[in-house]
């Protein structure tokens, strides 16, 4: 059965803030083009002022509590002085030109999306190269030629409305799909005939975390959404009472049938999965990121049916994966922290649980249920392996991959003998194959052309020991015949939280960084989920320090094995990473030549107070109890800069429409750093328009990021661009 995930994908941030204490002297105001630090960059102004919150006992100052609105008139002169200081800094180094135009290079490749089957129609995504966003195409044998169904560059100039969301109905004649503006998580869903090309009028709104589930019939769909904020806070305001609809073709919004609420729990949330067979709507309710359970089912076929609950507890996982009339089959850690497969009959609660996969030693990713088969995608060492085992649990075969890597699709539905999947590492860009579920053959379906040459990067993995001797996997990828002489530049990646894993995949802006002769090295730090449950819940709350242990511990890895050295290794990462970054920034700022933070929680003590922050909560804990509090602000990187300190030359990163990790955090820790920034390293913020977290983002901004990132690390990293480099 194909079905929407309903693990939330935000890679969230957080940040500790280190108390230190603010006078009334501007620490900001600058005069002949330095600082008061001395720093050779002139910063805008920002005007601290003598907030200070009572924490249990323990007072902390928020100086900069004013950047919070994004609306202000002082928050938007503050975000233009910045961008015109970071702007001007940017264009001034020489080599930006010149690696935006490598990267509009190796960028411009044909890009195919992994294909699905509905009825007798099959659905893919293709960019052409350089487009702003994929075009979603159907085709009714793959032997034809393709007729465009969806093109969303068609619908802003910029390539800023983006496709958030696609689900077929089951006879493919139609597709409901979500739309999302400026990088925003809200999503519009319409409703489009296959065979026409033309959207019905169906317009749903206040759709966030959400997919569409469609009936046996294609007459409707299931899907969730949240209550109309108030006006100004649909980019701030706290995200509660989610709802599951039914929403019948051809009916306003207005009209769309209350399937399940909880009136009573303002942080639960809801996902519907309609059973092919029509016969079963399942449940699944989910509470904050933490993959933990309730399930309920209704009998779809009887009239006036309300909802049973099947699993009444949110102690463990249960993702459904397919059923055999009332037999379903799950997904679970139950009595298996690195994942099995059971099935559990509803016509018989509490003594129809049965194994059907046992927990192995790789950790157990994805399960789908295709040509009678189950199709288990796992972890090992944070790259992908598959297994397929028949009905009972019978192990069949291994699907054979070309190397180390990542693994995405195969999907289906279980009456198809067909699925596809696409391959990908660090230096193999997503190729496509067709794989026969019966003979277990794989055949290549479209494999891209790009401006490089393979043989001549290399990736290996490594293991280090962490601070308490922990060993923890590292991928470094760089061009071969690297000299190991400690003066490489080097770009140490992480993310480490939400039981996510970091596993090998392609870029072009990550080789453009190879072909300047800097190694790419990814750690696979404890919080992520490349280890199973037991190795996320060793990174979250009270625990979250492990993860900063790891992340530094590569560091002083890639140093003593001569990759690179302190004053050429730079650190980096996104939302969950920007913290990651920022924390280990502020504890150790004496291991790094240069810091990108992007997207970052940073303000560990009030990220729980925005848009759907409180959903955090589950792996970082929250500032409103004691002991939770003190482990927060022993790390919070906003809290943790000190006046006077020698920084490394940073960066930060964020987007004025991000309603998932809302810019106050980046705007905050920026202008703190700048304030006590005692060195000559440049501290500066990027702030995109127009975007947000990072989902949908236009390639014209992909391309304009990664030029800047680059060309700030060579001018502050001293990197000399190669002659052959173009």
């Amino acid at each position: 059965m194909r079905r929407a995930t309903i693990r939330f994908d935000w890679k969230t941030a957080a940040f500790l803030i280190g108390v230190f204490l603010m006078t009334g002297e501007d620490l900001t105001q600058a005069e002949e083009g330095k600082n008061a630090t001395g720093a050779a960059v002139a910063y805008p102004k920002a005007r601290p002022t003598d907030t200070v919150d009572d924490y249990h006992g323990t007072k902390v100052a928020d100086p900069y509590r004013w950047l919070e609105d994004p609306d202000s008139e002082e928050t938007r002169a503050w975000v233009e002085a910045e961008n015109r200081v970071t702007f001007g800094f940017l264009e001034s180094i020489p080599e930006r030109n010149r690696l935006r135009s490598r990267l509009k290079r190796l960028w411009n490749y044909e890009k195919y999306g992994v294909p699905s089957k509905e009825g007798s129609r099959y659905f893919f995504s293709r960019n052409s190269g350089l487009q702003n966003q994929s075009v979603i195409y159907t085709v009714d044998s793959l032997e034809d030629e393709p007729k465009t169904l969806l093109d969303p560059n068609q619908l802003s100039k910029d390539g800023t409305i983006a496709l958030s969301g696609l689900s077929p109905s089951n006879d493919g004649a139609r597709v409901a799909y979500g739309l999302a503006s400026a990088g925003s998580d809200w999503q519009e869903w319409r409703i489009r005939d296959v065979v026409t090309g033309k959207d019905l009028p169906d317009r749903l709104k206040w759709i966030k975390f959400s997919s569409a589930s469609w009936t046996k019939d294609g007459q409707g769909f299931y899907y969730g959404r949240f209550p109309e904020p108030k006006a100004g806070d649909d980019l701030k305001g706290a995200n509660y009472f989610q709802k599951l609809y039914y929403h019948a073709v051809g009916t306003p919004q207005s009209d769309d049938r209350l399937v399940y609420e909880r009136p009573d729990q303002k942080e639960w949330q809801f996902h519907g999965d309609a059973t092919d067979d029509g016969r079963y709507l399942i449940i699944t309710v989910s509470k904050g990121t933490n993959h933990k359970y309730r399930i309920l089912w209704m009998d779809l076929e009887e009239k006036d049916a309300r909802p049973v609950e099947l699993i009444d507890n949110f102690e463990h996982e249960y993702t459904f994966i397919d059923n055999d009339g009332p037999l379903l089959w799950f997904k679970t850690d139950r009595e298996a922290t690195r994942g099995r497969v059971v099935s559990i009959n509803i016509k018989e609660p509490g003594a129809g649980w049965r194994e059907v996969i046992p927990q192995a030693e790789e950790t157990l990713e994805y399960v789908d249920l295709v040509g009678d088969r189950f199709l288990a995608r796992y972890l090992k060492d944070a790259c992908s392996h598959v297994k397929a085992f028949d009905l009972a649990g019978r192990f069949e075969r291994e699907v054979e991959f070309p190397s180390l890597g990542t693994v995405s699709g195969l999907t289906g539905r279980r009456s198809e003998m067909e699925t596809f999947y696409s391959f990908t590492s660090y230096t193999t860009p997503a190729t496509v194959y067709r794989y026969d579920v019966a003979s277990g053959e794989s055949r290549l379906f479209r494999r891209p052309n790009v401006d490089f040459e393979p043989k001549s990067y290399e990736t290996k993995q490594v293991f280090y020991k962490s601070k308490d001797g922990t060993k923890v996997s590292m991928f470094i990828s760089h061009k071969r015949g690297l000299k190991l002489d400690g003066k490489n530049p080097a770009y140490l990646y992480g993310y480490g939280g939400f039981n996510i894993p970091l596993t090998p995949g392609f870029s072009p802006a990550n080789l453009v960084w190879m072909e300047l002769g800097g190694v790419y090295a990814v750690a696979n730090l404890r919080g992520g989920g490349e280890y199973g449950e037991d190795w996320h819940k060793a990174g979250t709350r009270l625990a979250k320090q492990n993860v900063f242990d790891d992340f530094i511990a590569a560091a002083e890895w890639l140093i003593s094995e001569k990759y690179t050295s302190s004053p050429r290794l730079a650190i980096g990462g996104g939302s969950n990473g920007g913290l990651l970054v920022g924390a280990c920034l502020t504890q150790r700022p004496d291991l790094y030549g240069a810091a990108l933070p992007a997207v970052g929680v940073m303000d560990m003590l009030r990220f729980h107070k925005f848009t759907i922050g409180w959903a955090w909560v589950d792996d970082y804990g929250s500032a409103e109890d004691p002991e939770q509090f003190r482990a927060l602000h022993a790390y919070s990187p906003l809290h943790h800069i000190k006046v006077g300190t020698r920084y490394p030359a940073t960066m930060v990163t964020t987007a004025d429409h991000d309603d998932r990790v809302v810019p106050a955090h980046s705007f905050k820790f920026a202008a703190t750093l700048q304030a006590a920034q005692g060195g000559d390293a440049p501290v500066l913020i990027r702030i995109e328009t127009k975007a947000g977290h990072g989902a949908g983002k236009p390639t014209s901004k992909l391309i304009d990021e990664a030029a800047d990132r680059w060309a700030f690390l060579v001018k502050t990293l001293g990197i000399e661009m190669p002659d052959e480099f173009h």
